[in-house]
């Protein structure tokens, strides 16, 4: 049946997870299948990749990024990008017609009908095993209530379909938010109770991948105060016993330096639960890769003794960080959480643009900086050392900028000078394996679920639930891993910038940044939001977190000045337009789209 081809169509040809899982990843090529071929384990295999595929939407393109960093506390837009109007500073551009929320909507949901799919044919297929077939029914369950999860904290009430849809259906209600959360809830059940410890196939859902979600499931419907949510009395003693479950396994470890976490030639580490898989083989992420290493970059190349490369990456300058996280939300000199998340050094890899040292005037010919007569006419620098520094330093109002910079061999920008083309750059998520300078497509994986993570959703249940000694317990863990080490060597800003002393330069910070009871308990939502940022920041969560704690406007107004426009009906983003044109019979305006968005 040609109608329901266009499924299988959706389902197969995808190769799945990673591209070193040879068996997992073998891609058929078929034509004109039928359903029959779901009847087998063959079909189910391909089916499942499929699924798992809807994945990489968000990270693959200006997605998931726009939707969850823009607009919120910790970031605000940069130079360039599309989206800025809408989601940085929620102007009326931000309403049912935007395409990039309809995109959001259509791949969750062609996600949820490849998991239905799967989940009707998969009790008919012959050639495997019960157990199997247990196995690959708690993957599908997992992913499903994953989908499901961004769809209902993005949008709220949205349509529940539990059936895979083999032709055109336009008669869907949205499902209260109760509804879905139990629905979601139920999906993980059966996953964290039938999927394995581990897998033989890196980048397959597992028991504690099941484990973590469920936990945060259960903290975002326990944390709702003014929403309807279905919460149960329950939800935070099963969020605190699903995170600790994770913990306990022993199964993960917390990579010890930060920023080795983030090295590219170390991302399968112990640390992550569950992340989303990338090839340097295009054909094998369907010709688009991860490309979340583009938007985070300032410009760097325009600077003397720049030129753009692949190791300092393409700068398409999407977001910047706010004051905020720049000023105000690390301890920088002893949580080494932001030297190792922001790069705030570029070191000179081209000489033919390198400045020379002279005489320099201002505008009414008055020479405000004269270098030593020695330097005049020499090289600023050389390659390798410092073209760039971007800087938390800050000048007082009646200094004159202009002769401190031109008495620097490099680049300057200290606060003063920031602009939203340069700032201190997200290093999370750098990717120099990249097949050109120009090539926008990378490989490296997406971190879904990690061990930190897991740590702060146990301290954060246990928090809200009053029990601050383990909510203590398990934020200095984090912590802990947060300050230098003694004998580790710190940034050169320690001493510069941050009032660090030498005598203090090889020592631990541990004991200023370890916790107590009384540091956390007051005000303990607004902590515990401030700790995620630290530790997740850029990390494409931002916006759920917000919304998840009902702390979205209030903390957008407080700290992004861009984002004025902000109301209280921005806690939801709008049910796509095209969405509702396509509903047949449809409800009044009201019951189909979210308040404040007609």
């Amino acid at each position: 049946m040609k109608k329901q081809n266009i499924i299988i169509v959706l389902m197969i040809g995808v190769l799945g997870i990673c591209s070193s899982c040879a068996d997992y990843l073998k891609e058929d090529v078929i034509s004109d299948v039928g359903y029959s071929y779901l009847n087998t384990s063959k079909g189910i295999e391909a089916g499942i990749g499929a699924a798992y595929s809807t994945l990489r939407w968000a990270y693959s393109g200006e997605n998931l990024h726009a939707i969850q960093q823009l607009g919120t506390d910790t970031y605000q837009e940069g130079q360039d990008g599309s989206w800025k109007p809408a989601l940085n500073r929620y102007e009326a551009s931000l309403n049912p017609q935007l395409d990039l929320l309809y995109q959001f909507w259509e791949n969750y949901y062609k996600g949820i009908n490849r998991t239905n799919t799967i989940l009707q044919n998969i009790p008919n297929v012959t050639d495997m095993s019960e157990d199997l077939k247990k196995v690959r029914t708690g993957e599908v369950r997992f992913l499903r209530g994953l989908y499901y999860f961004y769809l209902v904290q993005t949008f709220g009430k949205v349509p529940l379909v539990e059936e895979a849809l083999a032709e055109v259906k336009t008669d869907f209600k949205r499902a209260s938010v109760a509804d879905i959360y139990k629905f979601i809830l139920a999906d993980l059940d059966y996953a964290v109770k039938n999927l394995p410890e581990q897998q033989n196939d890196y980048g397959r859902a597992t028991k504690y991948a099941a484990e973590h979600l469920i936990s945060l499931v259960y903290l975002t419907r326990a944390s709702a105060v003014t929403e309807d949510r279905g919460t149960e009395s329950t939800d935070l003693e099963n969020a605190a016993k699903y995170a600790e479950d994770v913990i306990n396994s022993k199964k993960y470890e917390l990579e010890k330096d930060f920023k080795k976490l983030w090295d590219i030639d170390n991302q399968r580490n112990k640390e992550v639960i569950f992340a989303v898989q990338f090839s340097k083989l295009l054909l094998n992420n369907n010709n688009s890769g991860n490309k979340i290493h583009l938007y985070y970059t300032m410009v760097y190349d325009e600077s003397p003794g720049m030129k753009r490369d692949i190791e300092n990456g393409r700068p398409w300058r999407r977001v910047r960080p706010t004051d905020f996280t720049l000023y105000e939300l690390y301890d920088r000199k002893n949580d080494s959480r932001f030297y190792k998340t922001f790069k705030t050094v570029w070191f000179c890899n081209n000489e033919s643009n390198i400045k020379k040292w002279e005489v320099v005037k201002d505008k009414n010919g008055n020479v405000i900086f004269t270098p030593d007569p020695s330097l005049l006419g020499k090289p600023k620098m050389a390659l390798g050392d410092t073209a760039i520094w971007v800087t938390v330093e800050r000048y007082p109002e009646d200094t004159n900028m202009e002769a401190v910079y031109a008495s620097r061999s490099y680049d300057y920008y200290p606060r003063n000078r920031q602009t939203n083309a340069k700032f201190p750059q997200n290093y999370k998520f750098y990717d120099n394996q990249r097949a050109s300078v120009a090539e926008e497509n990378g490989s490296r994986d997406w971190y879904l679920f990690r061990l930190g993570e897991t740590y702060l959703l146990a301290a954060e249940a246990y928090g809200r639930m009053g029990k601050y000694d383990k909510a203590v317990e398990f934020l200095n863990v984090i912590r802990k891993r947060a300050a230098y080490k003694e004998g580790e060597k710190k940034p050169s800003e320690f001493l510069l910038v941050e009032g660090g002393t030498a005598e203090e330069a090889l020592k631990s910070t541990e004991p200023e940044l370890l916790l107590t009871e009384n540091d956390i308990k007051d005000n303990f939502v607004d902590f515990m939001l401030d700790e995620r940022a630290r530790e997740l920041n850029g990390e494409c969560v931002r916006k759920w977190d917000l919304m998840r704690a009902e702390k979205l406007v209030e903390r957008v107004k407080k700290y992004n000045p861009e984002a004025v426009n902000i109301r209280d009906f921005h806690k939801l983003m709008p049910i796509p337009q095209k969405h509702i044109d396509r509903l047949d019979p449809k409800g009044s305006i009201e019951e189909e789209q979210n308040e404040g968005y007609y």
